[in-house]
């Protein structure tokens, strides 16, 4: 027995860790650990009840994201696979472009989208589909990557524009965004591409 159960913490300490420490109630069960024993390990103090179906391992270490992680596991659908890809304000935050410090967590979720609760108040969920190569897995969650989150600000039109032109020189700069990635991205209209070339060769003063 003693076998079989560390068997389980194994597997699921091993989920866990692409997961900043965090896992879903199905994932625990396909580890290994019946329904009806997660009560007593938060009681316990082994595992943390972070929201509805969603823990922590109580000894993981600390990490730099771990709320992201919570929310994009929130994002999951039926078959427990997440829906929710960061975006917008929060992905420009993430990569550190721009001064941009949004107060709210920013998520791309597919159209048909539904939660039969509240969405929490700490996320702002745009509708929309992000295609595989416009976003990277990292530490536990799905953001869009630098040139996703710019053209998607500049078609909302939801910050100010010496952030958007900050943002774009740095992302340039960085070599976040390559040479002739922006002229190859057919996804984006004509009209942005043209926009975010301006503000790149933009000169101060």
């Amino acid at each position: 027995m003693v076998g079989k159960s560390s068997e389980a913490y194994d597997r699921l300490y091993e989920l866990a860790s692409d997961q900043q420490g965090y896992f879903t109630t199905k994932q625990a069960i396909t580890a290994g650990y019946a329904d009806n024993v997660h009560p007593f390990h938060v009681k316990a103090g082994n595992w943390i009840r972070e929201h509805r179906g969603i823990y922590r391992l109580a000894k993981f270490p600390g990490s730099e994201h771990p709320d992201m992680v919570l929310w994009h596991l929130w994002s999951r659908n039926r078959h427990d696979d997440p829906q929710g890809t960061y975006s917008h304000e929060t992905a420009l935050s993430f990569y550190d472009l721009s001064d941009l410090n949004p107060a709210k967590l920013h998520m791309t979720v597919p159209p048909g989208f539904r939660r039969n609760s509240a969405i929490p108040r700490i996320l702002v969920l745009h509708r929309g589909v992000v295609h595989q190569d416009d976003a990277a897995s990292v530490q536990g969650f799905r953001v869009t990557r630098p040139l996703k989150a710019i053209a998607d600000l500049l078609v909302e039109r939801s910050v100010q524009m010496d952030h958007m032109e900050q943002a774009v020189k740095q992302a340039f700069r960085r070599g976040l965004i390559l040479p002739g990635q922006l002229e190859s991205a057919i996804r984006i209209p004509d009209t942005i591409k043209k926009e975010i070339e301006d503000l790149r060769d933009k000169r101060n003063g």
